[in-house]
């Protein structure tokens, strides 16, 4: 009786032992498995090259796991191969869920007489070349600029928008046509539909979708979709992806920022910042409640208002710089991420058309230019006259990297009397 009891025993601990051990094998291998059937789709470079001969002598075997996954990937990131004229499945789901797993259909691209302009060639490498060396050299340095992309917070990659389906990364900057990328974007990535068909034209997409982020397939989303294997796969997006970011003078963004969001009714940017400003440098403890009420008793933060709210210590302890004032490189990180162009909004007719040429989609999309209530470099001068000129001094050190980095001249005329 006592054998037959004790032979139970073990068998039950037996038992759990086992299921223990198929838990942790699950947890490793099953999340693998996950990780390695997300698809992928294949970049949009070239044609693929001929066969290479094969080696005869047998190549050693990396034992190394990420290597395994390094290959698998690879695979499917290389030009030319998986399948690119399947056409894109009908969505029948989450349309923004399952976008960047689509591959690209078969397309006839452009055949262009006549190569890229040698000036503007050179222009860019300038472009790609100064941000190598300021973030290489000593002669430039702000808060992160040394650290690895591993050790970028996740939340901090929210800007960088991926579309698998022609291998492209773009960095967006607000206020630097980031609301026209965005078009371009979605119509590259398909994933946004019209009565079953995706949007063709940028410019008819609805305003008020374009800036929804369900929309937009953006690294911080990846942990949710890749779990523990989400850096890795980031990582070997950003050396097989293209990738570009817009910039602008700092000075003509942040007085485009200000137009937009406090000369205007925005009750968003009313509520959270407006009356902060009012508060705070207005001598209005109680402003009015809504934006409309603001508006209608003649009560908006002045543009000197807006600059002692940036320079402000207790502007960023609350929290950190909106988006649409936050320095660029806060925003695409460009020293952990080597971009492949470098486009200026001052030039963005002309870079437009290099960038799509040079990504191969210039017969899928055109870049719609605007210039609605476009704010100008020239206006600079009478915009800070109301400024005082140490407060100046004090804002372009702020926004000294973005200046540098991106190759701004120093405001001399605004920052000299």
């Amino acid at each position: 009786m006592g054998t037959s009891r004790l032979f139970r025993i073990f068998l039950i601990l037996g038992s759990v032992f086992m299921i223990l051990l198929i838990i942790l094998y699950w947890d490793d291998v099953g999340a693998s498995h996950f990780y390695l059937h997300a698809p992928v789709s294949p970049g949009p470079k070239t044609p693929p090259p001929p066969p290479a001969p094969r080696d005869p002598a047998p190549s050693p075997r990396v034992p190394a796991f990420l290597s395994d996954i390094d290959a698998f990937v690879n695979q499917f990131l290389e030009p030319g191969t998986g399948d690119p004229t399947e056409a894109a499945p009908a969505d029948q789901g989450n349309q923004s869920e399952r976008a960047e797993e689509r591959y690209v259909p078969l397309r006839e691209w452009k055949i262009h007489a006549s190569p890229v302009a040698t000036e503007l060639r050179q222009r860019q490498e300038r472009r790609r070349l100064r941000l190598q060396e300021m973030c290489q050299g000593d002669s430039v340095s702000f808060p992160g600029k040394n650290r690895t992309f591993d050790d970028i917070p996740n939340k901090e990659l929210d800007h960088l928008i991926v579309d698998d389906r022609h291998g492209i990364i773009y960095c967006y900057v607000p206020k630097v046509a980031c609301s026209n990328w965005k078009r371009i974007m979605i119509v590259l990535s398909e994933s946004l539909l019209q009565d079953g068909a995706p949007y063709k034209d940028p410019l008819a997409i609805p305003r008020d979708l374009v800036h929804n982020s369900s929309l937009h397939f953006t690294f911080n989303k990846f942990w949710r979709r890749y779990g523990k294997f989400s850096r890795h796969l980031m990582k070997v997006k950003l050396k097989k992806y293209t990738k570009f970011l817009f910039v602008r003078d700092p000075f003509v963004r942040l007085i485009s920022a200000f137009r937009n969001k406090f000369e205007l009714r925005n009750e968003e940017f009313y509520r959270r910042f407006a009356q902060v400003m009012l508060r705070r440098y207005g001598d209005h403890a109680d402003p009015p409640a809504s934006a409309d009420e603001a508006f209608a008793a003649g009560l908006r933060p002045s543009f000197p208002d807006f600059v002692r709210y940036l320079l402000d210590p207790e502007t960023e302890r609350e929290q950190p710089y909106n988006e649409h004032w936050r320095q660029v490189y806060r925003l695409c990180h460009p020293c952990q991420i080597q971009y492949d162009f470098v486009g200026q909004l001052e030039t963005v007719e002309e870079d437009a058309e290099q960038l799509l040429r040079q990504l191969k989609v210039d017969n899928v999309v055109e870049f719609p230019t605007s210039h609605r209530n476009l704010t100008a470099s020239s206006w600079e001068a009478d915009w800070f006259s109301t400024v005082p000129l140490e407060a100046r001094r004090e804002l372009y050190r702020v926004y000294e990297h973005d200046f540098r980095l991106f190759g701004y001249g120093k405001p001399d005329s605004i920052l000299n009397e």
